[in-house]
């Protein structure tokens, strides 16, 4: 097995804040009495999976594989929570399956987490300090 490096970002503080506006923008999303829906089928569902994946995945890059366990259990729980919230709201629902769903995408995070799709940052900031003067 090849030893893991964890890389060093040089606006890793950035990166940080950029996730930490993601999971604000989830939680806003998550309470908001109508918010808006992919026009797919179960566009609601494949929305879940489609944001707590890409959280998964956002801080996955910035935290290393020993973290990982904790960081997706740190989701689901958000995931869980917001949808208590929600069963506490006169405009929305607390849904079983919005959590199930949060889970998949928690898990499709870590599995892209083994993909290139786990460098995605790292090449962002090769390009931003690239052409940056």
């Amino acid at each position: 097995m090849i030893p893991y490096s964890m890389p060093t970002y040089r606006w890793r503080k950035l990166w940080l804040l950029i996730g930490w506006l993601l999971v604000a923008s989830v939680a806003y999303l998550s309470l908001v009495p109508d918010p808006p829906t992919l026009p797919v089928s179960a566009g609601d569902k494949v929305g879940h999976v489609l944001a707590y994946g890409t959280l998964m995945l956002w801080f996955l890059q910035l935290n290393p594989p020993s973290r990982w366990a904790v960081l997706a259990a740190a989701l689901v729980t958000i995931g869980i929570v917001l949808e208590l919230v929600q069963g506490l709201s006169a405009a929305r629902s607390a849904e079983l399956l919005d959590v199930l769903a949060n889970t998949a995408g928690v898990l499709c995070g870590w599995l892209l987490g083994h993909t290139r799709a786990a460098t995605a940052l790292q090449a962002l900031e090769r390009t931003l300090t690239r052409i940056s003067i």
